[in-house]
Parts: C-alpha cells; structure tokens; sequence
C-alpha cells in the first residue's frame, strides 16, 4: 500500500500520524526554523518512534487514502455534472433497459476487452432483475484494431437495421471467441438475419468515426482510460464490479433519494 504514494505525500503522511500520535512534537513546530542539529535530532527522534510504533505508518496512510478518495469523488461529481449532455443525451448511443428507470447506468466498453466481458453478463442480469434501469453503451475501442473494426460493425449495424439488431449484434461480439475478420462479421450478421453486404459497406461511414472520436473525446474529459468503466447514477465507477457490488450501489443510490 506504501508504494502507492509519492516520496513527498509519505512524508507528508508520516508526519500527519506523527503528530496525532506525538502531541509534544506538535507544539511549536517550525521545520524550516530548526538548525541543522536541531533537525538531525528531530529526524532520530521520528526514527526511534517508527521504530517503535510501525503501524502508525498504515493509520496514516489510511487517513491520506481517504482523503484522497474524497477528493477524487468530488472531482468525479464535477466532471460528470459538466458532462451530463453527452453521457446521457448524445442522441446516438443505443439505450436499453428501461427507458424511464430511476437509475441510469452509461458504460465505456470494448469489445475485445476481458473485464467487459467478465461484466457483461452481470451487467445484464442486474439490467434485468431490477427493471428499473435504463442502461446506455457508449462504444470505447481502445485495444487496438480489432477492437476498432468490431465498434464499426456494431455502429454500422445500429444505422442500417436499428437498435434491436445492434443490442443483438453487441451481445455476439461481446462473447465472440477470435479475431472479427470479415468472414466471421458476415456470419454473425447472416446468423442474426442482417445483410453483412450493407453493413460492411456503412462501416466506413463518417458518422461513425465522429461518433467513436465524440466518445473518446467524453472518455479524456472524465479521465476514463480503461474499459469497463461506468457512471452509475451520476457516480464514476472505474473497473470491473461484480453484480452483488453494483447492486449494492444501486440501493445505496436509491436510498439518497
């Protein structure tokens, strides 16, 4: 957990413990005012009570981390609150669940990416047992160019067959098992009844780089740089979060009114 912090903040942090735990050090105290002696003395003294007392190094950093936290969810707040318009009104993402739930849920994700695909179908299940979720995917392709080609064909099918086909082409590339090469992206669309001819062709469309550079460009302004990331009801969630803990953030977001 030490190795998290900067040497400046663990100093910062070790003199926080030092003078909670230290009262008599705490009087007076002016670094920059000691003689060089003065502060070797002051420095053996804050040895021997480490020495002594290890774990007021963990209660400190304890104490930095939480503030930290606080801190970066504040920031989270702000930046979503200044972003509202193109998390939930984009007017292009698709929107599934409940379209008039209590909680919105917006995740980044990528397809070729294994925590997403972990989340998928626990993504799904809370979407579905709850029912009063409206849930929006943002297209985030960030692992390379598979990644990019199966965003494309996700979106191409979005604008040539509609919102139905591209939830069920989103769910076959989500689980897809190798590489979205042509032939496998026109047997995912003739196995879901599509015309691959359309869709392949719409894939370079430039509506759909504007809105894959429009989701990147929202991803940089709320600090997103992995996949699954999620703003559940207005809070920023970076990572993976097994179903029991979204559902526990959802009540906890239900019970603040």
């Amino acid at each position: 957990m030490l190795t998290r912090l900067t040497r400046p903040a663990t100093a910062l942090t070790l003199a926080a413990g030092l003078f909670a735990s230290v009262p008599a050090l705490a009087q007076d105290f002016d670094f920059e005012a000691m003689t060089p002696e003065q502060r070797q003395a002051f420095g053996a003294q804050v040895r021997a009570y480490l020495m002594e007392n290890p774990e007021v190094i963990m209660e400190a950093v304890g104490v930095l981390e939480a503030k930290q936290a606080e801190q970066q969810a504040a920031a989270d707040d702000q930046i979503v609150a200044d972003n509202a318009d193109a998390l939930y009104r984009d007017g292009y993402s698709w929107v599934g669940g409940n379209p008039e739930g209590d909680i919105t849920i917006v995740e980044f994700s990528d397809y070729r990416c294994g925590y997403c695909r972990k989340a998928f179908p626990e993504v799904e299940e809370l979407v579905k047992s709850d029912g009063n979720i409206r849930l929006i995917v943002k297209e985030f392709p960030i692992l390379g160019d598979a990644s990019l080609v199966s965003s494309q064909f996700a979106i191409a099918t979005l604008l040539e067959a509609g919102p139905d086909a591209y939830k069920a082409m989103h769910d076959a590339l989500i689980t897809l098992e190798g590489d979205p090469s042509e032939p496998v992206l026109r047997r995912l669309a003739g196995t879901l009844g599509l015309d691959a001819d359309a869709i392949i062709a719409r894939m370079s469309d430039e509506e759909i780089t504007r809105r894959i550079q429009e989701t990147r460009s929202l991803a940089a302004r709320l600090q997103i740089n992995g996949t699954p990331s999620f703003v559940f009801g207005g809070e920023m969630l970076r990572g993976y979060v097994p179903l029991d803990g979204m559902r526990q953030l959802v009540d906890e977001l239900r019970s603040k009114g």
